[in-house]
């Protein structure tokens, strides 16, 4: 089953290049090559690997090298009809691209997906790439989402975001991430999350890198990623290297008339809704995962044994002999988004770049229902534990 790939901005579009890189170099030499190569790309009249994906910036730039690296690479390359541009960015303003970009170039940028979703024989879903912190990523990719969503009512839409250093890129990057994840937790089927911040500290850390490029970071982002989308062969998938995460149903409801989980006294860790481990490579079989079944991990309204899931697939992923990627629906996310939208609500309590917004057709009101639901979401993650 296809994926079609939606890079927006200039992050999106750099992470999803990488990712990309990623994915075609994983496959080489290995049995899952085919099936991982009909995931991300199709061959086109002259036999050349061309990713399945759309390419959309309000600035040509980012795209112009993208579409570069992945001809010279002569590995894989982007369909020559499957970008979009404009001379002028999105001036890192949400209201800009959702309000302005986002509805004067829908036409064309539905277009070229659709040609993309057509060239599928099974389409498994669509997964958009963005940030949350700039104009035409984080605003054009929530208009583009929508019309997605309206064209695509039953396709699985993932969403990969790209979370801001919390020391700041944009001056306004908190008004844009608050109106984008708003927007997103009403239409994406499942909301991916990477932290530049956690990223940066692997590059330091475990990488030792010293002087830590975006390149450096995207490529981290990139290599977890990829380890999650590729297909994997386990022991209940019948010798057909399938497993989609675009497949899972990621929505967790509480049943009804469930009473919320007490609190661990002095516990640590994040509380989780689910759970997904994917081990890839040598001694899959015999590694020890019981850790991640104990109840204490979990809400008290679901059992571990709803809440986990294991994939063992005894290829290795990349360059590694082993290798465990963990996607986790849990409480992780709590403390940066709770700052986050704590600093957004300071500055629009001193009307601070407001105008900025109500120019392009921003009132208020909307962002009131965008701090409204978020303060949902924090609320009900934090009543987890």
């Amino acid at each position: 089953m296809s994926v079609v790939t939606v890079q927006l901005g200039q992050c999106g579009n750099q992470v999803a290049h990488e990712l990309l890189d990623v994915v075609w170099s994983d496959a080489q030499k290995k049995p899952s090559r085919a099936a991982s190569c009909e995931r991300f790309f199709h061959h086109n009249t002259h036999g050349e690997l061309v990713a399945r994906a759309v390419l959309i910036d309000m600035e040509p730039k980012v795209i112009n090298q993208s579409l570069s690296r992945a001809a010279k690479c002569g590995r894989w390359r982007y369909g020559e009809d499957s970008h979009f541009s404009q001379k002028q960015g999105s001036g890192n303003n949400w209201a800009n691209g959702y309000c302005v970009h986002g509805p004067r170039h829908r036409d064309v940028v539905e277009e070229l997906v659709r040609r993309e979703v057509e060239r599928c024989d099974r389409l498994a879903g669509l997964l958009a790439m963005m940030s949350v912190a700039g104009g035409t990523g984080s605003g054009v990719g929530a208009y583009v989402t929508q019309c997605l969503r309206d064209i695509y009512p039953t396709s699985f839409i993932l969403n990969h975001l790209t979370w801001p250093y919390r020391t700041g890129e944009v001056i306004v990057q908190n008004y844009n991430s608050v109106l984008t994840l708003a927007h997103l937790y009403q239409l994406s089927d499942a909301i991916l999350v990477h932290e530049n911040d956690t990223a940066h500290r692997i590059c330091s850390q475990l990488l030792n890198i010293k002087h830590i490029s975006f390149s450096d970071v995207n490529k981290v982002i990139a290599h977890q990623l990829g380890s999650v989308l590729q297909p994997a062969l386990t022991a209940d998938s019948h010798g057909v290297y399938s497993r989609n995460p675009l497949g899972i149903d990621w929505q967790v409801r509480p049943p009804a008339g469930s009473g919320r989980s007490t609190s661990l006294t002095g516990s640590s860790f994040n509380t989780s809704l689910a759970n997904l481990l994917i081990l890839r490579g040598k001694d899959v079989y015999s590694a020890e995962t019981g850790g991640f079944e104990d109840p204490a991990l979990y809400t008290s309204w679901l059992s571990s044994k709803e809440a986990f899931s294991l994939w063992k697939s005894p290829v290795s992923f990349n360059k590694y002999e082993k290798s465990a990627t963990l996607v986790s629906n849990s409480q992780a996310l709590l403390s940066p988004l709770d700052d986050m939208v704590g600093k957004a609500w300071n500055m629009f309590a001193s009307r601070a770049y407001i105008h900025q917004y109500m120019k392009y057709g921003i009132s208020e009101e909307d962002f009131l229902d965008s701090f409204t639901s978020l303060e949902q979401v924090i609320s009900s993650y934090r009543q987890l534990c």
